[in-house]
């Protein structure tokens, strides 16, 4: 019989998954907008329209983080009435909620995008997509894209869409004293 009274008997905690979703329209033409998807810039493809970057690949994973870790969503920490996000890029909004969920607790285990839209085609830079927002994030992040086959508003290029899931699991807090 083992009398030890220091071993942890507290239950692991389980890992916590959140999903996120973002969409933004395709800027007008002749907009002064730059694509920015997957923290990556898009030359010579046409923006999207938002307070920030609009890089849904980016907000997605925030929303997904903040979904995960239970404290709020994009637009309860980076809405559209705080002037400090106005133009942000998705990769600082996506640095940032990676800081506010540690800080609330949790590690992040890791994070899927899928975009979805007829551009910009996400395979030629799969893997620069990975590596910018794995290094934001400060966990590993892979990135996929799909189109809708010509339905709905990203099949006939009116916009684009993100679909994020994220893992975390809630840090070990120090035991209390009896």
């Amino acid at each position: 019989m083992n009398t030890d009274r220091t071993i942890d008997t507290a239950p692991m905690p389980l890992p916590r998954v959140g999903t996120g979703v973002d969409v933004h329209a395709v800027a007008p033409e002749g907009a002064d907008r730059e694509l920015w998807v997957a923290g990556l810039l898009w030359p010579g493809e046409r923006g999207l329209v938002g307070h920030s970057d609009a890089d849904v690949a980016c907000h997605a994973a925030c929303d997904a983080l903040f979904a995960a870790a239970g404290i709020g969503d994009l637009g309860s920490h980076f809405g559209v009435a705080d002037p400090q996000w106005a133009g942000a890029a998705g990769a600082t909004m996506l640095r940032e909620a990676a800081r506010r969920v540690r800080e609330a607790g949790y590690r992040i285990g890791n994070i899927s995008v899928q975009v979805v839209g007829n551009r910009p085609r996400l395979a030629t830079r799969r893997e620069e997509a990975v590596a910018v927002m794995s290094e934001a994030a400060g966990a590993p992040v892979s990135v996929s894209g799909t189109t809708t086959d010509a339905l709905g508003l990203t099949g006939r290029g009116e916009g684009v869409a993100a679909i994020a899931t994220a893992l975390v699991v809630a840090l070990p807090q120090p035991a209390k004293e009896a």
